[in-house]
């Protein structure tokens, strides 16, 4: 075992003989630890986002279990303490609104605990960025363990991905195409196993993302959630925690500016969502890189997609996993000279590049060569223009290529409640070429930048064969959804921004290549119908009403800046606070 380079932090809880030491020791002994416990071992914190009401986490119990033998078959004692859990299928209005609740929950319990590390359990799509931010803003050795993907869902014998099914089902019951009772036979078929959403959604892109920071050991990303190499992970998780407080291997030393161009860099490979754009820009803030939209532009545009999983291709992530996983992914950019950073140390504490330039490839058409990608540029298209001062996002591996340059008349809709209220319609002026608008469902607009961004398209425009339309707005979309849909408007209409002031007829022009999205009107114009409305009005009086919310919209920060509070930003470390009595 490595010799330890500093003292442990819990020995300020249970290393003295003197009152404190003794209440605090006595206390833990009432759950029948015994005392030699608590002489000199590292005390490992597995941070547990455990809930019935997460469905993606409800197995963590057992994932626990699993990192608790590692733990202590290294030397070390394991103490479990749960969190709040940031579930993306039940809780409203979107787990986005408490990502940064849950991330004050983590730090507060790590700074405040006697613990030497920690170790992260996440799944579920918030659970690792708030997990990560919590530990970023303590840097004490910090590892992630992943639930991992559901199996691949079934239905009408062929398999049908989580999430994404539900988008293209859903679409074709309003194009009349399939009918109520064949929609609601895929219910059961689509999640028929522990697990997150098996496509490339925002859950299995942050578990990419994770991974390919070198925050999780190589392979974490992709194991079937059911997959008895699921709990060998966890296992040899708790084992190399235990090394790393040895090591004094902190997060800040994993957690580099070049760890962060390593991971944009995959997310154009893997095809992963558009959230991760937010979430990274978030764990960088609490960790102390500045990282900017510009740098989505340079490091991942020109990136093939070369992983060829739903909702951009067709397979799920077993098939992900059996075809090599994320290691193979990153062999494949690191050989073709095109991974920014080979050298970035990951918790393993090797090299990312010594963990995956042997690895194993066995399916080419899952993991694709970069001679024949999926989607030749799958970076991240960041748009600015008059319509997105601060910018905005979308995601080419989903879109439509024809609709990447486009020019057409707004549909506008004030909010997701004036949306829904008129989509279908059969008088709404709409048609093809038409550019949907939507406004008031950023950070602030809807308390909490929900995943309402791409908006199914009117059912007179499906009925007649439109499959894909150009959508604009302040929110967020499921990393699950598709289409070519322009997300993460910066101002958003609810701060004052520009897309308070689009009106229904504005012509818009959207040109990925350019990175360019403008109103075609002119300044004088946007700052007169600014002028005449108060676009801020409606998330102030949902202020007025207190609570969480109130601290939400008044403290949350744009979605160019991640959407964290601005008293969040930053590392406060882990200082042993004063004693409790």
């Amino acid at each position: 075992m490595t010799d330890r380079k500093r003292p442990l932090r819990s020995a300020e809880w249970f290393g003295s003989a003197d009152k404190n030491g003794f209440m605090y020791r006595s206390w833990m002994k009432n759950q029948g630890i015994p005392d030699h416990e608590f002489q000199g071992k590292p005390i490992i914190g597995i941070c547990n986002t455990w809930s019935e009401l997460t469905p993606c986490n409800a197995h963590f119990r057992k994932l626990a279990d699993h990192v608790k033998q590692g733990v202590l078959e290294a030397g070390g004692y394991p103490v479990e303490f749960p969190v709040f859990s940031n579930g993306e299928s039940n809780l409203r209005p979107t787990a986005m609104f408490t990502r940064n609740l849950a991330s004050m929950d983590v730090e507060e319990a790590i700074r405040g605990n006697p613990m030497d590390a920690v170790v992260l359990l996440v799944g579920c799509d918030k659970t690792t960025p708030a997990l990560l931010m919590g530990a970023a803003s303590c840097d004490i050795p910090t590892i992630v363990v992943t639930g991992g993907p559901m199996l691949n869902g079934k239905h009408k014998g062929r398999d049908i991905g989580s999430g994404t099914v539900v988008w293209q089902l859903s679409e074709q019951v309003k194009a009349g195409k399939i009918s109520m009772h064949d929609f609601m036979a895929a219910e059961a078929g689509m999640s028929r196993s522990a697990g997150t959403c098996n496509t490339m959604g925002t859950a299995s892109t942050m578990a990419c993302m994770a991974e390919s920071l070198g925050t999780s050991l190589p392979h974490n990303a992709a194991i079937p959630a059911v997959d008895s190499r699921r709990y060998v992970m966890a296992h040899l998780s708790g084992n190399r925690i235990v090394e790393m407080v040895n090591e004094d291997l902190k997060l800040s030393k994993v957690l580099t500016r070049q760890a962060f161009e390593n991971a944009i860099r995959t997310n154009a490979a893997i095809g992963g969502s558009t959230n991760a754009v937010i979430h990274l820009k978030a764990i960088a803030g609490r960790i102390g890189v500045d990282l900017s939209l510009d740098d989505w532009t340079r490091i991942g545009r020109g990136t093939p997609t070369i992983v060829d999983l739903q909702p951009s291709g067709r397979f799920l992530m077993e098939e992900f996993y059996y075809a090599g996983g994320l290691p193979g992914v990153l062999r494949r950019l690191g050989e073709a000279d095109r991974l920014p950073h080979k050298d970035a140390l990951t918790v393993n504490g090797k090299t990312l590049w010594e963990n995956v330039q042997e690895a194993p490839i066995y399916d080419d058409e899952v993991i694709r060569p970069l001679d024949s990608p999926l989607v030749p540029d799958g970076g991240m298209c960041v748009l600015q223009g008059n319509l997105a001062p601060r910018g905005a996002v979308l995601k080419p591996s989903a879109a439509s290529p024809e609709l990447m340059q486009h020019r057409g008349r707004a549909v506008v809709f004030e909010d997701f409640d004036d949306y829904k209220a008129r989509i279908n319609d059969p008088d709404l002026e709409v048609d093809a070429e038409s550019i949907l608008v939507m406004k008031n469902c950023g950070p602030r607009g809807y308390h909490g930048m929900a995943e309402v961004g791409n908006m199914g398209l009117p059912s007179k425009l499906l009925e007649q064969g439109v499959t894909d339309m150009v959508r604009i707005s302040d929110a967020r979309m499921s990393g699950t959804a598709y289409g070519t849909v322009v997300l993460h408007v910066a101002p958003e209409a609810a701060a004052g921004g520009p897309l308070a002031a689009v009106h229904n007829g504005d012509w818009i022009e959207l040109d990925c290549d350019s990175g360019r999205l403008h109103l075609e009107i002119s300044d004088a114009d946007l700052q007169a119908r600014l002028a005449e409305s108060d676009p801020t009005a409606a998330s102030r009086r949902i202020a007025s009403d207190g609570g969480y919310r109130q601290l939400y919209i008044e403290r949350v920060l744009q979605a160019d800046e991640g959407c964290d509070f601005d008293f969040l930003v930053g590392c406060r470390g882990a200082e042993v606070p004063r004693h409790s009595h």
